[in-house]
């Protein structure tokens, strides 16, 4: 056997310790001069272990880390017949920030559980079982405002409304059929900008005053939908019931990639209007992470900071792998160019950067609604508009806003809370002082890691 100690010299106001020679469980480390210590008796052996300082799960960037297949970090530790005395460390030997220490992105498992995925399966368990448990009806507010527009109103009067009330979607109402048939959103006013100004000789103006929105949605189809028209002319509107559980409405808003789902009455009251609200994933995140903070295994998890979670879109500087491109646009950027990538990509808002990749401000799609007041978008080309003209006109129109963002090292219900609030679609992960943009987490990628 081998006395080993293991130190956390980086400040803190209390600090545990655990390993894979531990089971995961944590034990309380003694505050030894200016550092916490603890020691253990080991056979020799390679050994895994973590330190739990203020309730924030961290390892120290000093000693060997390795990532797991999850991309979950730990310290490592080779114990072996040399190390026969345990002899603390000065803490004049380097005074390091307690910012200083790698912060890991997942409490460890306890005795239950032998690796980082298994907590992770645990915890996804927790959260499967409260979106299975829970109704839409649940986190719908009990009296809410919803703008219904008819489908025969004419396209340009719809966007004019859609700006004026600030709305980025907006159910449709056909009269003849008595129901919600469809949603206009900002992503249509987009493609009818782009018609209007690739057919200007064909498409006047004055088409917007006196084509109705049901004409465009058909029209839409023919322009933009390919070979498969039929097909998508024959899908129904994607809509859920108020006894759906919140795993079905997640699950329906991530896969169809939408931003939102109209809740419908049980087929059996056809009395009045069929919609009771529409469903979104920042309601349900909201509800979530209340629940979750009820339960302390839970409130644990969700104290581990994002940097190594396999979460979101990363820089390749970073050393994260991602699924997707990080993208971002520059001022310069022509607005029809960015506005080509954000519907490209699926995306509902990208980074604006400057030379340096540091965070200027973030355009989105229902940005493009700024340009129904007055008109604009009859003064302007998007070929010859920049994305910094576009943002003032912005700006002219709603005022400056706040950028959404975060940093590598917040926690994970940090995250989770700022992407529950309204209107908040994804977060930007910057560096602190100089602002670069290292990633962006959107409310997709929180609830893929969740749900799996």
């Amino acid at each position: 056997m081998v006395l080993r100690r293991f130190a956390w010299p980086y400040g803190g106001q209390r600090a545990s310790f655990c390993g894979s020679f531990t089971g995961w469980r944590e034990y309380p480390m003694g505050l030894v001069g200016a550092e916490f210590q603890v020691v253990f008796d080991l056979p020799p052996g390679v050994y895994q272990y973590r330190f739990l300082v203020d309730g924030v799960w961290r390892c120290d960037e000093t000693k060997p880390c390795v990532r797991d297949e999850y991309g979950l970090i730990s310290n490592e530790v080779l114990v072996d017949n040399t190390h026969l005395v345990v002899q603390p460390e000065t803490s004049s030997i380097r005074v390091m920030n307690m910012d200083e220490g790698t912060i890991l992105t997942t409490m460890p498992p306890d005795h239950l559980s032998q690796n980082s995925g298994v907590q992770i399966a645990i915890f996804r368990h927790r959260v499967s079982e409260i979106l299975l448990h829970n109704t839409i009806y649940d986190v719908v507010p009990v009296s809410s405002k919803i703008a219904v527009l008819d489908a025969r109103l004419p396209v340009k009067q719809a966007f004019k409304i859609m700006h004026d009330e600030g709305l980025s979607l907006v159910p449709l109402w056909d009269d003849q059929q008595q129901t919600i048939t469809g949603m206009l959103t900002a992503s249509d006013f987009v493609l009818i900008l782009r018609k209007l100004q690739r057919n200007i000789r064909s498409l006047g103006h004055e088409e917007l005053e006196m084509h109705s929105v049901s004409a465009w949605k058909e029209a839409k189809l023919q322009f933009y939908g390919g070979p498969d028209v039929a097909a998508i002319q024959r899908r129904p509107l994607i809509h859920v019931k108020d006894s759906d559980n919140l795993m079905d409405v997640a699950l329906a808003i991530i896969r169809n990639e939408i931003s939102s789902v109209p809740i419908f009455k049980p087929s059996t009251d056809s009395s009045g209007m069929p919609l009771l609200g529409l469903a979104t994933l920042p309601g349900i995140m909201k509800f979530l992470c209340s629940k979750l903070q009820e339960q302390p295994e839970g409130y644990s998890f969700l104290q581990n900071q994002i940097v190594s979670m396999p979460i979101g879109t990363w820089s390749p500087h970073t050393g994260k792998a991602s699924n997707r491109q990080l993208r971002t646009s520059r001022p310069s950027t022509p607005l029809n160019s960015c506005l080509d990538l954000l519907l490209e990509d699926r995306l509902s808002s990208i980074p604006i950067v400057d030379n340096n990749g540091a965070l200027l401000d973030v355009y989105s799609l229902s940005d493009i609604m700024a340009l129904a007041k007055n008109d604009v978008y009859t003064r302007i080309e998007l070929e010859q508009v920049t994305v910094e003209h576009a943002l003032e006109l912005q700006y002219q129109v709603n005022g400056r806003r706040q950028c959404h963002t975060c940093l590598s090292t917040s926690t994970f219900l940090e995250v989770l809370e700022q992407l529950s609030a309204p209107g908040v679609r994804r977060l930007v992960v910057i560096e602190p002082r100089s602002r670069f943009v290292e990633g962006i987490i959107s409310l997709r990628d929180a609830f893929t890691f969740l749900i799996a």
